[in-house]
């Protein structure tokens, strides 16, 4: 185990697991709840200067972009060291990082006039909120954090990030990347566990609370934030649903919806997490899935012949076996997987499941791993009314020959964003929100640049 070197005197320390072994192999700094008044004084303090030079942050959003590029080398490794994902894929959330910070560098925040009948002049200006807590998972740490620091650093605001306990390493690491190119006290890193990140969602000196996770905590988060009645933006997760219609091409399309539920071992909030198959086309949809399930190379994210990684940690381990066996002891049955796999790690056969009752939580809940129910309908109504009939509302997709007849039944799905053919796949300009409870406020897009700011009017008499 490779320990931190050089430690502060009377700093606290926690370990890192790596997944593919279930070992310890270093540590990140614990910070104490009561230290965070010192970090919220630093942002507030460095809000003042950042806020007040558009140009100034353009040019240091661009340079950490390309500090972010330049460092991809040492930070995909260590984030697949502690996250699990195959090293490829770490890459890519390296390079989605960058790409965000120049997206968001080249958006500009424009004035507007009010038109209405009286003799003034009206005018809509966007003002920055002051610091901003942006609460990560672990799931994605570095992509989803730049999707949170991104949009509020080039709005004006500054930044306090706290990534998960499970994966804080790489965070830090692109933390120190970063400060290169950022002044001090701009984006800070704060690591630690709970209740690190209550303190942090309702202290008093933040001014919008931006959370990624579970539904549960995110109404934790908005509780806490409701104290200083600061902005919230939650997302909380999905159990999107993918549904195939009559007419699909079962083998034209299995990779990519194999893909789309399994691609970082389904630890993705807007993966599919459901497929309702046709009656006369189930067995066959479960026999290509299970076929690509059984024969995809599982294990160590550093093992370049690896296509699938290990379940992050032991705790999200513990929920998918339960879910799993849970289903199997109601009836269902595992065309592929259905176990943990004996080596050492967290590792999870990719499992297909058919014949699960439609009240199993493997249905109904979020289980974010290496597992997918196939469950058949006979009528499109009955697909529509299942995959709706979930508290969640992230994404879904519709699989169909007859394009305009897919978006007919896309247009019926209660989500953020639906797809047709194909799922989870993002640009950096559109807009990502979900309904019911998967969350509250808009990210991505000028969307997410607006969501980190506030309008402010100024009236004039108008010129004769």
């Amino acid at each position: 185990m490779t320990l931190a070197t050089g430690r502060p005197p009377h700093t606290r320390y926690f370990t890192v697991v790596d997944p593919s072994t279930g070992e310890a192999f270093d540590e990140a700094p614990d910070l104490r709840p009561e230290e965070l008044d010192a970090v919220v004084d630093r942002a507030r303090t460095a809000w003042h200067g950042w806020r007040a030079d558009p140009a100034a942050r353009r040019t240091a959003l661009l340079a950490a972009a390309d500090a972010v590029d330049g460092a991809a080398a040492a930070l995909g490794p260590l984030l697949t060291r502690e996250q699990g994902k195959p090293l490829t894929e770490s890459y890519a959330e390296v390079t989605r990082t960058a790409a965000r910070l120049r997206y968001f560098a080249g958006l500009d925040v424009e004035t507007q006039p009010i038109e209405d009948d009286r003799p003034v002049r009206s005018r809509l200006r966007w003002r920055p909120l002051g610091p901003v807590a942006a609460i990560v998972p672990w799931n994605f740490p570095l992509q989803l954090a730049s999707a949170k620091f991104a949009p509020a650093l080039a709005a004006g605001n500054t930044v306090v990030l706290k990534p998960s306990p499970f994966t804080p390493l790489a965070t830090r690491m692109l933390g120190s990347v970063l400060a290169g190119a950022l002044p001090e006290g701009v984006l800070t890193i704060v690591t630690g566990r709970e209740p690190l990140g209550a303190r942090l969602a309702s202290h008093p000196g933040i001014r919008h609370v931006t959370f990624t996770g579970s539904a549960a905590t995110g109404r934790a988060v908005a509780a806490g934030a409701a104290a200083s009645l600061a902005r919230v933006t939650l997302e909380l997760g999905g159990n999107d649903a993918a549904v195939l219609l009559d007419d699909v091409d079962v083998e034209e399309i299995a990779d990519r919806l194999f893909w789309a539920a399994f691609r970082n071992c389904g630890q993705v909030c807007m993966a599919v997490k459901r497929v309702y198959a046709p009656s006369r086309l189930h067995a066959r949809v479960v026999e290509a899935l299970a076929h690509r399930a059984a024969t995809t190379a599982v294990g160590p994210g550093l093992d370049p012949a690896a296509r699938l990684g290990p379940v992050s940690n032991a705790p999200q381990l513990a929920r998918v076996e339960h879910r799993t066996a849970r289903a199997l002891a109601d009836g269902a049955r595992a065309a592929a997987g259905g176990h943990r796999l004996d080596r050492p790690g967290y590792f999870f056969a990719p499992t297909i499941l058919a014949g699960v009752p439609a009240d199993s939580p493997v249905v109904t809940e979020e289980q974010f791993g290496p597992v997918l129910p196939v469950l058949p309908y006979d009528s499109l109504d009955e697909a529509v009314r299942a995959a709706n009939g979930t508290g969640f509302g992230l994404g879904g997709s519709v699989w169909g020959t007859d394009l305009d007849r897919a978006a007919a039944v896309a247009d019926r799905l209660e989500c953020g964003t639906a797809w047709i053919n194909h799922h989870a796949e993002l640009s950096l300009a559109q807009p990502f929100a979900g309904a019911k409870d998967s969350g509250v406020g808009v990210a991505g897009g000028p969307w997410g640049l607006y969501g980190n700011l506030r309008p402010f009017v100024v009236h004039r008499p108008g010129e004769a």
